[in-house]
This record gives structure tokens, C-alpha cells and sequence, in this order.
């Protein structure tokens, strides 16, 4: 008869908080010509394992003002990809993702989402004036955390999520 080996199973875990300061969850004036800064930030807790993050943009009752040209929306927002590490998901509006190493995970980091929103200097009163009471439009954001170990894509990763 042998020795026994005996395999000792831990569990693995996520747990990521979104942020955004307090100014940014008071009502922003739509002025025309004026950007608006928005700075939500997700942070990985410390102990988590490596992921893939996802932050998602909903709009609610955006504006579908037109520009001229007839393609540019005259209130439009945007998140800064590239050189901030955020990427955007191929297919899903509104969704952008990025690989958290295991070292990150382990040691805890906050990662900040840059996102501006423009107004165009065309937008007139009536367009401001047509928008209802209780309509506002709304920008808010989610974030979402999937393990890394096993999913090889950020497209895999977002399925794997359960995501609409």
C-alpha cells in the first residue's frame, strides 16, 4: 500500500466595484458646443484572478439629433481606446473590454474609462426644448469581470457572460 496524495481544491474569484466621482452622478447641462467629461473607474479587488474587464455604455433616451452631413449625431460620447488599454468589442456597440493579468488581479488595480461626451455648437433651443420631462437622456455604465484561464477571446469572454 502507498502513501496518499491528497489535492487540496481552493476556489477561484473576481470582484471588481465601478466608480464615478460624485460630481459626475449629479444631472450635466446639455450646452451646445460645451464637451462633458465623464470619468468612470473599475477596479479589480486585490486576490482577484486574472480576467477579462468589460465596461458597457447604454444610452438612454439619447438625443438622435443630426448634424448637417446627416450622419454625425449633434450630442455624441465616445470612449478612449488605444493608449488607455481599453479595446472595443468587435460587433457589440457600446462594449469595450480589456485582459487583466494575473499579477494585476493578485496585487488589485483600478482602471480608469475615459469618455467624453460632445455637443455640437449646431445644437439649437428647439432641439434642447423637445426633449420631455422625465426623457432625459441617460449615459450609464457596467462593468462585467470573466476569468481569464480557459476563454481565449474578449468575444468568447462577453458570450461566456451572459451578456445581451
Amino acid at each position: 500500500k502507498s502513501e496518499s496524495t491528497v489535492s487540496t481544491f481552493t476556489i477561484g474569484d473576481i470582484n471588481i466595484t465601478l466608480t464615478e466621482s460624485s460630481a459626475d452622478s449629479q444631472p450635466v447641462k446639455i450646452i451646445p458646443g460645451i464637451d462633458i467629461g465623464k470619468d468612470p473607474k473599475v477596479t479589480v479587488e486585490p486576490n482577484s484572478e486574472a480576467c477579462w474587464l468589460f465596461v458597457k455604455a447604454d444610452e438612454t433616451n439619447w438625443p438622435d439629433f443630426k448634424e448637417t452631413s446627416g450622419t454625425e449625431r449633434k450630442v455624441s460620447y465616445s470612449v478612449a481606446v488605444g493608449d488607455s488599454g481599453w479595446k472595443a468589442l468587435e460587433n457589440v456597440p457600446g462594449v469595450y473590454y480589456r485582459e487583466v493579468s494575473a499579477e494585476d488581479a493578485q496585487r488589485g488595480d483600478a482602471y480608469d474609462v475615459n469618455c467624453n461626451v460632445t455637443v455640437s455648437q449646431m445644437l439649437t433651443k428647439a432641439e434642447v426644448n423637445s426633449i420631455a420631462a422625465g426623457t432625459q437622456p441617460r449615459l450609464s455604465f457596467t462593468a462585467y469581470a470573466v476569468q481569464r484561464l480557459g476563454i481565449d477571446d474578449a468575444a468568447a469572454a462577453w458570450a461566456a457572460a451572459n451578456n445581451p
